[in-house]
């Protein structure tokens, strides 16, 4: 059981969030980059560098989690293949993603993906705010409990 993380892409906030949780329930936390990440020292954390370009922290992290491990990403390609294999997937913003909920999301995603090939610009996600920040941490901690508790 480990959490990974797409540390290229999650906020900083967000990762001082994952190495309290995983010192404090004793879970080892990955965090997958092309870039260098210096996370405090853990024997519960790690990091791995991975070659740039596009997906390949993705691509490392969908081929190494397992059945039951955490995934934190708001890539939701990478999301969906977690799942595929048994893996739970949620995003910096406290959102746990389900089989239901991620194909929602890869439908909305290839949509705006269409609209921004064609030209329309849609903006992009909000910056992350507090209440972001704390209803991930709130969702973490429960979702650490249950998985620490029952197995999920």
């Amino acid at each position: 059981m480990q959490i990974w993380v797409d540390g290229d892409a999650c906020p900083n906030s967000i990762k001082e969030i994952l190495y309290r949780a995983a010192e404090r329930v004793k879970v080892p936390l990955v965090l997958v980059a092309n870039s260098i990440l210096r996370p405090p020292p853990s024997k519960f954390i790690r990091t791995i560098r991975v070659a740039a370009g596009p997906d390949v922290a993705d691509d490392e992290i969908a081929r190494r989690c397992e059945k039951g491990d955490l995934v934190i990403t708001a890539d939701i390609p990478l999301a969906a293949n977690v799942i595929a294999k048994g893996a739970f997937a949620h995003n910096p913003r406290g959102e746990l993603y389900t089989e239901e909920t991620i194909r929602e999301r890869l439908s909305m995603r290839n949509f705006m993906e269409d609209l921004r090939s064609s030209g329309i610009d849609t903006g992009g996600p909000a910056a992350l705010n507090r209440k972001d920040r704390q209803t991930f941490a709130n969702n973490l901690d429960r979702f650490l409990i249950r998985w620490l508790n029952y197995g999920l």
